[in-house]
Formats: C-alpha cells, sequence, structure tokens
C-alpha cells in the first residue's frame, strides 16, 4: 500500500471523502464510524490519510476507543515522504479479516 514515497492515489482520496461525507459531524462517535467504515470499505489505511481527508482529528483515540468496543484493528509503521519532502513513521491500521463485513 505505502511505499517510502508514498503517492496517495486520487481514487483513494475520493472513496476517502465520500466515506467522510456520509459521517458528517466531528463528534468523537462520529469519527468512529467514519474511521470503522474506511477499514470496511477501503481496506489498510495511514494515519495521514485519516487526518488528512476522513477528517478525524487524532486517529489514535479513535482506533483506541474502538478496540475498547472490540474491534481488532492491527497497527504497522510505514515512513512516508510528504509533500515537504519530509519522511513520517506513521501507523497504518488494518481491520481483521473476519470483521469487514458491515454490522
Amino acid at each position: 500500500m505505502m511505499g517510502a514515497d508514498y503517492d496517495i492515489k486520487p481514487e483513494r482520496i475520493a472513496a476517502i471523502e465520500a466515506i467522510r461525507q456520509q459521517f458528517k459531524g466531528d463528534s468523537a462517535a462520529t469519527q468512529r464510524d467514519r474511521l470503522l467504515m474506511i477499514l470496511r470499505e477501503i481496506g489498510p489505511v495511514s494515519t495521514f490519510e485519516l487526518s488528512r481527508f476522513g477528517d478525524i482529528y487524532y486517529p489514535p483515540s479513535r482506533k483506541h476507543e474502538l478496540v475498547a468496543e472490540g474491534h481488532d484493528i492491527t497497527t504497522t509503521r510505514r515512513v512516508i515522504r510528504t509533500e515537504s519532502g519530509e519522511r513520517h513513521s506513521l501507523g497504518v491500521y488494518a481491520l481483521a479479516p473476519g470483521q469487514k463485513a458491515a454490522g
């Protein structure tokens, strides 16, 4: 999904933004709903994508809350280069395979 010089495809951005439009608002509950739907519909997603395009202010908190609710979400680390040319290590979240179905 992401390499050292990760380039986010426009289709991926559009898919994340479409989910953001489906779940409008800034409450923690709405942000959790967005995160869960993004994981289910799009698959593994970086904290950068979640904050930048998914309008999830602090993704680690929303992920932690979903895990506390019983969702099996793993975190891996990736190094990316942002538009400014800086390299950053960020989390990539993935939902366990058995949790793909909506519910």
